[in-house]
């Protein structure tokens, strides 16, 4: 009788919240447990620790990598994590202790990248919140926690860094605790296992000052403590697919936790998904062990497997026996807030770095992504272009930079907000935001945040003359403050936000109260005239840089576009100077950032992005016919 309503719910609702297909599928799966597995995953704010963390778990469990003595930063695979020293993509791996494997998933920590959280949690059964001892927990802390909460995954909390000069252990995890009740969580979470580690040299302690040397604490915590995966080991094959691979050799890759029975590579299953269901044969069965995976003969409940030789396949997505075809609920992720048109080069320069410029290319890239991130959305644009939605204009210049890296030439527009319409009335994402700077900068940083029609909820001092700020504001009031609060903070300022829901329409507001300098013509930049447009205000390109009409080559200090020359030479004449002629001083020039681009654009602006290259440019080149637009 319950399978008879589970199936019929699954098949009506196919994507419930997280803690609704948690509960159902715990009292479904009610009939047993798999012993001998734990699926945790690790939640932590950026730079905390996780990685380095999941790195002295690896050593202790006797894993190493190259037949090296030891790994280092193993699960930030992707380059541009190692650049950044963020995590991006949820990525798995496994260890054992004792008589259980340890299936270990590395949350991302910016809330960008909530849709990769929530298929991360999706799969496992318990959670270790890591928190730094001195800074304890921040924004995106919170954000992967209530997630954490929703599916009622066991937490052991593990204050990391005790050994910093300014840890705070105690008061650290007084702070998780008012965390924990300010997020509504239930008594067997406030009774929560407390764990002291330093995570770069191994070792896990019952107290701040405690004897242990070792991570034999905490990884014999995770075994008793982590419930094994519930499961229904007499129901027929169901699996539900949380990622998606790619293997030269095997294809497609299908990455999920199994809920219920066995399956073998010849055994004849099918894929149950939004468009109806698809008969599929897999061609290999794979586990986790260690940081690589191993051919296995048999998937079984618990397991968190990959299946490989399969065709057609989405996230979300259930994978089942061709004698039970009730889904799995399927992933349902927050909606995406920020929107960008994402088009061709069109500039006189396209193709000359890029080897990947067609708008059909682009597209088929675009439509990928979505298949393997479910925050990612794509829609057809006008004129060939793409209009891409996603959780936060970080997270899309990760997806810009990425496939700049890839070979393709872009031409990216502003980042916009979504809007919606309720009841009648307009609403806009709102986001919480936490600014934590030096005293001094508390004046500057309020000013500017008022501005953008933020709200003060509280102001929080800390040693070393340092304040913590919390706002709630709009969220187009946050596009393109990150980098004008670093330099108003001289570099010193950190700056973290969450989505918070959404609210009326705040009104208009002021942006960028600059102008841009526009290029006039086609040619290179020469110091003469990069020398004269200084006073007019900041550059963009050096002497020597390659310019075109339409083409941004810096900041106007007055709120209105300027065109000039910056190819104009000095002029010759026969009247010589007793003296030589003055050497001409310029003011350097930083590299341009695609995350500082997209900030500064305004709405008739682009980022031109090539593998070698970031420029600004406008909409239309011409000059004339963006003086006509205006006077329309």
């Amino acid at each position: 009788m319950l399978r008879t309503a589970w199936g019929y719910a699954a098949a009506q609702l196919p994507a419930w919240p997280a803690g609704i297909l948690y509960s159902v599928v715990k009292t479904v799966s009610s009939k047993g447990n798999s012993p001998d597995i734990r699926n945790i995953a690790i939640i932590a704010h950026v730079d905390h620790g996780k990685t380095t963390l999941v790195d002295a778990m690896f050593r202790r469990s006797g894993i190493y990598r190259d037949g090296q003595d030891g790994v280092e930063r193993a699960m930030d695979r992707l380059e541009l994590e190692r650049e950044r020293g963020i995590t991006i993509t949820a990525k798995n791996c496994a260890i054992r202790w004792r008589d259980a494997k340890i299936n270990i998933v590395d949350t991302p920590g910016h809330a960008d990248f909530g849709g990769e959280v929530e298929r991360a949690l999706s799969m496992v059964d318990g959670a270790l919140l890591l928190v730094d001892a001195a800074e304890g927990p921040l924004p995106q802390t919170r954000f992967v926690l209530a997630k954490a909460l929703e599916l009622e995954l066991k937490i052991i909390l593990v204050i990391n860094k005790i050994d910093r000069a300014d840890a705070r252990p105690a008061q650290t995890v007084d702070d998780v605790l008012e965390l924990l009740i300010d997020l509504d969580a239930h008594q067997d979470h406030l009774d929560v296992s407390t764990i002291y580690t330093i995570g770069r040299d191994g070792i896990a302690r019952t107290s701040p000052d405690g004897p242990e040397n070792d991570l034999d604490l905490l990884l014999d915590t995770i075994v008793d403590e982590v419930p094994p995966p519930a499961v229904d080991a007499g129901r027929p094959f169901r699996m539900l697919v949380s990622d998606l691979g790619h293997a030269d050799h095997l294809g497609r890759l299908a990455i999920g936790k199994v809920y219920s029975g066995s399956a073998t590579s010849k055994d004849q299953l099918v894929r149950i998904g939004t468009d109806g269901t698809e008969a599929l044969r897999i061609t290999r069965i794979q586990l986790y062990d260690g940081l690589s995976l191993t051919t296995a003969d048999r998937a079984g409940a618990g397991d968190i497997a990959v299946l490989a030789g399969i065709e057609e396949m989405h996230i979300g997505d259930t994978i089942a026996a061709t004698s039970d075809l009730a889904p799995l609920p399927r992933i349902a992720v927050e909606e995406p807030t920020v929107s960008m048109r994402i088009a061709k080069n069109t500039s006189p320069l396209a193709g000359k770095e890029g080897s990947i410029l067609q708008a059909t290319k682009i597209r088929e890239r675009l439509h990928r992504e979505t298949l393997r991130n479910v925050s990612i959305q794509a829609d057809p644009g006008d004129d060939d272009s793409t209009i891409v939605k996603g959780r936060g204009e970080f997270q899309l210049a990760i997806l810009i930079e990425t496939m700049r890296r890839e070979g393709f030439e872009l031409c990216v527009g502003r980042p916009q907000v979504i809007f919606h319409e309720e009841n009648g009335r307009l609403t806009e994402p709102i986001e919480l935001v936490t600014i934590d700077c030096e005293d001094a900068y508390t004046g500057v940083v309020s000013e500017k945040m008022a501005r953008r029609k933020a709200r003060l909820l509280d102001m929080r001092h800390h040693a070393a003359g340092r304040v913590e700020l919390h706002f709630r504001v709009p969220t187009r009031g946050l596009i393109g403050y990150r980098d004008e609060m670093l330099s108003d903070t001289r570099g010193t300022g950190i700056m973290h936000s969450r989505i918070d829901g959404y609210e009326p329409y705040y009104g208009d507001f002021a942006a960028r109260t600059t102008g841009s300098l526009v290029s006039d013509r086609r040619g290179a930049a020469v110091p003469y005239a990069i020398s004269n447009l200084e006073p007019r205000g900041r550059m963009f390109i050096k002497p020597g840089d390659p310019v075109y009409e339409g083409m941004v080559v810096g900041e106007h200090s007055r709120d209105n576009d300027l065109d000039v020359n910056p190819c104009r030479t000095k002029k010759l004449s026969n009247v010589r100077a007793a003296g030589k002629d003055d050497a001409v001083t310029l003011t350097p020039v930083p590299p341009l950032t695609l995350e500082a681009g997209l900030q500064f654009i305004r709405d008739d602006e682009m980022v031109e992005v090539t593998p070698r290259s970031l420029r600004i440019r406008k909409a239309v080149f011409s000059a004339q016919e963006r003086r006509t637009a205006a006077r329309r």
